[in-house]
């Protein structure tokens, strides 16, 4: 195998356990952060919101649930209500690897929605609070648009460790 075949195969298998991370990490958030429940509580019941990399990349569903709340779904076939499309692998990487945010990459057109531009942005600045959440500043910052000024060490630290439980609670009742 030659050496680029290697590294994209290196950021196939990054990016498909991020793209797990992430579509747990926004599910336990939604059950931590009020601020991301009332985001989510702005959207249908029954609404899915789908991330994919394409053209035959990974992914994950969530579907909104009473409550401003999120579950993942496995087994969905259907056409999502709002999907976020990465155009290629490469651009995924960038954004999962934190070395480019959300808003930048779909404004280099790395990203596409398709859906109401409404529940877009809503569902932006639901990964842009997780990524605050979870991430330490330093990296938080680079990955989100706006770093939240209120937010606490201790508020931070509070919630990290929330769902970095329930996204490894997650991960282990899968199995």
């Amino acid at each position: 195998m030659n050496k680029q075949k290697i590294l994209t195969e290196l950021q196939r298998a990054y990016v498909a356990i991020m793209m797990e991370v992430v579509g747990r990490g926004l599910v336990s958030t939604s059950f931590v952060d009020e601020e991301v429940k009332k985001e989510i509580a702005g959207l249908p019941v029954g609404f899915h919101f789908q991330m994919i990399v394409l053209p035959h990349g990974s992914r994950f569903t969530a579907k909104v649930i009473a409550g401003g709340h999120l579950e993942l779904v496995s087994d969905f076939t259907g056409k999502p209500d709002l999907s976020v499309k990465f155009k290629h692998l490469s651009h995924a990487f960038l954004v999962l690897s934190f070395q480019e945010g959300t808003a930048r990459a779909f404004a280099n057109d790395r990203m596409v929605a398709d859906g109401e531009v409404s529940h877009a942005i809503r569902m932006v600045r639901c990964l842009d609070r997780m990524e605050a959440l979870i991430l330490p500043k330093l990296v938080a910052q680079m990955a989100v648009k706006r770093y939240p000024e209120n937010l606490s060490l201790n508020e931070k630290i509070n919630k990290a460790a929330r769902i970095y439980a329930l996204v490894a609670k997650n991960f282990l009742n899968r199995s």
